[in-house]
Parts: C-alpha cells; structure tokens; sequence
C-alpha cells in the first residue's frame, strides 16, 4: 500500500463513503448489533453528523480511507478504517488530526469488546476513565478514554 495518505476536512458528499465505511464495519464486526440499517446511517451522516461536527477523511490515492468525526468539545464520536487500510497508520494520522484541532484534551467511548481499538487508543496515549455495562443504543459495555496534554494532566 502506498504512503499518498491526504488528511482533510470532509464535504458532505463525502458522507455517502464514510457510512459505507461504518456500516462495512458493523457488517463484519460478529459482536455489534445492527439497530439502524445502511440507509438510515448514511442518512445520519448527511444529515447531522455532517451538520454538527468536524470530520476528517483520509484519502488514500483518491479513496476515502478512514474518517474521524469531532465534536466542539474535542469528543471524537467516531473513527473508522476501511478494512484493507487498516494498520497502515491512517488511525494514527485522524488522531494526530483532531488533537491538532483539540490540543489540550479529546474524549471517546469504544466498546469493552473492542480490544484492538482499546490497544490503539492506549498507544495513542488515552486513558480509560469511566466504564458503562451498556449505556448506549447497542447496549453494549462501553469504555471512556481520554487523552490531556502533559501541561493539563498536572
């Protein structure tokens, strides 16, 4: 795989392509429940996460990659990699991104049985803070993380 990869600020057009990304990884992910269907996450995406929050896509030669989408108040609500870009460092690259963006702290929920993006936050450098038995539409077990900067965590 090529190293082409451009971080930018998506476009709605570009939320089409980044719930084909979510709902790829719903489909291929045996624990996750289904509880919208493709049509209603790419409506979601066009029509709120677009309109509330910062994303931010990683082209990879052209393709949308992975996307990371950020709150106003440095919570990231969401961060997915297409499968056959995974472990390339685009992860990494939206990370870098949305703390560029939120320099002194950024929050997230990942599930407790995610433990591959638990091990990539952690290398990340963010902590779990808060743990749920299920407080979320998928009622699955979820896990607060966040990152501070050095000065903020004094």
């Amino acid at each position: 795989m090529t190293n082409s990869v451009e971080i930018r600020r998506a476009e709605r057009d570009d939320m089409t392509a980044c719930a084909g990304i979510l709902n790829r990884w719903i489909d291929a992910t045996p624990w996750m429940p289904r509880v919208h269907d493709h049509a209603d996450v790419e409506r979601f995406y066009a029509d709120t996460v677009f309109a509330e929050r910062t994303v931010l896509l990683a082209e990879n030669d052209g393709t949308i990659a992975g996307f990371l989408s950020l709150s106003s108040d440095g919570h990231v609500t969401a961060l997915y990699i297409d499968a056959s870009h995974r472990g390339s460092g685009i992860g990494s690259q939206l990370i870098e991104a949305a703390k560029a963006l939120s320099p002194d702290e950024l929050s997230l929920w990942t599930f407790e049985h995610n433990r591959e993006a638990q091990r990539f936050y952690e290398h990340q450098g963010f902590q779990a803070v808060s743990r749920t038995d299920g407080d979320n539409e998928e009622q699955l077990p979820d896990i607060l993380y966040r990152w501070r900067t050095k000065e903020m965590q004094a």
